[in-house]
């Protein structure tokens, strides 16, 4: 869409800037977008002109979601696993494997449908932004693909390679490592942005983890960690060690993870540099206890929200319904899981111009069905979402 856009009428603006309260509310707003990024936010009876418009009419409007930790790129389905774990079987990890064979079978088409037919439906259910893993090729030709195949949708992609070690590695795990700091690195940085270690017992210890991450940056990769999710463990005491941007799940934290996380706060008070992303959806797939977002939060280590979709322990691609469930199980107030949504999960990709809206930032904003943000934690499962903008063009 060419010219300009103005968005007005808005009844209630989150900026997640300058503004009332945490979210930096404004009320009776407009914002005026131009080549895909906000040029102007102030009151709707003082908007200017723009050559094509959208009439919030008095709705809450707020930045698109930012979704920065998702695995869209597999094939097949375990929603047998799911109905197991239901009747009682616990959650290890052990379904990936599953996965990986489903996904090695299938063409690059199968695959690329796929991964549009999720991004489509996280788009509708306001997630302008969204990370992408590889983890279910564990070749060096099927981490490659699903990499190139990521970067067709992302610019956020995330090379997972040791997610598990595959079945045909089992006894030679050294091997397996040899061969992701190796010749599968080398296929992959390419199409990524982002290097990721599942630090967990059945998957990578610490050894494994901190020689992986380590050659990720040396290849120019940031660093990104899935930590602590089936117990206890070094994992996130390690993202802090390598300077991560963020390490993931966080279910299971020690006091001295909570004070190594918080001890990577910036000085000037804007939070932490590694970030704690909690994803909800996992612990409610997998009837696994919840995050204590409250205990991080009150330790001022700043927290992200993220769908982790994928096909055995997560099968959601719906920010709002995380938000609802991190409201409800994780001790965050709206504002907080709002926030964590949007600018929480731009931090955790380190990133500026995402997660707000503010002049220089990118035009992404969802237009509620709701007078309110509150509406998204006191309505769950309702489809609240009215309108996505996106690079400033209405979806």
């Amino acid at each position: 869409m060419s010219g300009s856009l103005l968005v007005d009428n808005i009844g209630e603006l989150v900026t997640n800037g300058a503004g009332e309260g945490p979210l930096g509310i404004r009320r009776k707003a407009a914002v005026l977008v131009e080549e895909g990024r906000v040029v102007w936010v102030g009151p709707s009876a003082y908007a200017p002109a723009a050559d094509h418009h959208v009439d919030a009419g008095g709705a809450a409007v707020l930045p698109g979601f930012v979704d920065s930790h998702a695995h869209l790129v597999f094939a097949g389905d375990r929603a047998a696993e799911f109905a197991a774990r239901m009747a009682g079987q616990p959650y290890t990890g052990g379904g990936i494997r599953t996965t990986v064979g489903a996904t090695r079978a299938a063409t690059d088409e199968e695959l690329r449908a796929t991964v549009r037919r999720l991004r489509g439906e996280a788009l509708r259910q306001g997630t302008t932004t969204m990370e992408i893993k590889s983890g279910y090729g564990l070749t060096v030709a099927d981490e490659a693909r699903s990499l190139r195949i990521a970067a067709e949708t992302s610019t956020e992609t995330t090379f997972l390679g040791a997610h598990v070690v595959p079945a045909e590695y089992a006894d030679r795990p050294d091997d397996y490592v040899g061969l992701v700091c190796g010749p599968m690195l080398a296929a992959a940085a390419p199409y990524a942005k982002w290097i990721d270690v599942f630090c967990e017992r059945g998957a990578f210890d610490v050894d494994h983890a901190r020689a992986i991450l380590a050659c990720g940056q040396a290849a120019g990769l940031g660093v990104r960690l899935h930590a602590n999710q089936l117990g206890p463990g070094p994992g996130v005491q390690l993202g802090v060690e390598l300077d991560a941007a963020s390490v993931d799940h966080c279910t299971h934290l020690s006091d001295a993870d909570v004070a190594a996380l918080a001890d990577t706060a910036h000085g000037d008070g804007s939070g932490t540099r590694t970030v704690a992303t909690l994803l909800p959806g996992a612990e409610f797939s997998t009837r696994s206890p919840y995050p204590d977002a409250r205990r991080l939060l009150d330790a001022g280590v700043t927290v992200a929200l993220a769908t982790d979709c994928n096909p055995g322990s997560s099968y959601t691609s719906s920010m709002p319904f995380c938000v609802a469930l991190a409201v409800r199980e994780m001790r965050m107030t709206p504002a907080e899981a709002v926030w964590a949504a949007t600018a929480g999960g731009a931090r955790a990709l380190r990133r500026d111009d995402i997660g707000v809206v503010t002049p220089g930032a990118r035009a992404d904003l969802v237009v509620l069905d709701a007078p309110s943000y509150l509406h998204l934690a006191y309505r769950p499962g309702v489809p609240l979402i009215r309108q996505v903008i996106r690079n400033g063009v209405p979806q």
